[in-house]
């Protein structure tokens, strides 16, 4: 149902519509996202009133290099919905974050992840990494680098007396 007000609503914006395992996929324009979940929230019909998640994934050799999906519930009809958009590397998407205020630490931890900025976002700095910490470490092309797993690890234990 959601899906299809959204076609309706936005027809220009609404990409895909997906059905899988009773769960609803909605991929939207991301110069049209603030408008969509203004819209999701404030609808009689949808009632999308609670946040449950935002998520960026790195996709690394497409274009657009990333992804943010939000995973929305209405409480009063008890649907989830999950509203799909792209962002393209160096581009930028408008917060969310005073349609739920959840989303301004959800919205953090993407930009501190992965760098993806959101526009008027009320506080945009890291949230789990150090201010001096460079880079952003779920993008695939991060370099990782840890111990020599080869390589066996000395314990030292002292006896008590």
């Amino acid at each position: 149902m959601a899906g299809n007000l959204l076609k309706e609503t936005f027809p220009d914006a609404v990409q895909k519509i997906e059905d899988f395992r009773g769960e609803t996929s909605v991929t939207v324009d991301a110069g049209k996202i603030r408008e969509i979940m203004a819209f999701l929230k404030e609808s009689e019909k949808l009632c999308y009133d609670l946040l449950l998640d935002l998520a960026g994934v790195d996709f690394n050799d497409c274009t657009p290099r990333f992804m943010i999906a939000y995973m929305l519930h209405s409480t009063k009809f008890n649907n989830k919905l999950r509203i799909k958009t792209t962002v393209a590397e160096g581009a930028s998407l408008d917060t969310v974050s005073d349609i739920w205020l959840a989303a301004n630490w959800m919205e953090r931890e993407v930009f501190d992840m992965l760098g993806i900025i959101f526009n008027k976002h009320p506080n945009l700095i890291r949230i789990l990494l150090t201010d001096d910490f460079v880079g952003h470490p779920l993008r695939k092309d991060f370099p990782v680098k840890g111990r020599d797993f080869d390589k066996p690890v000395q314990v030292c234990l002292e006896e008590e007396q």
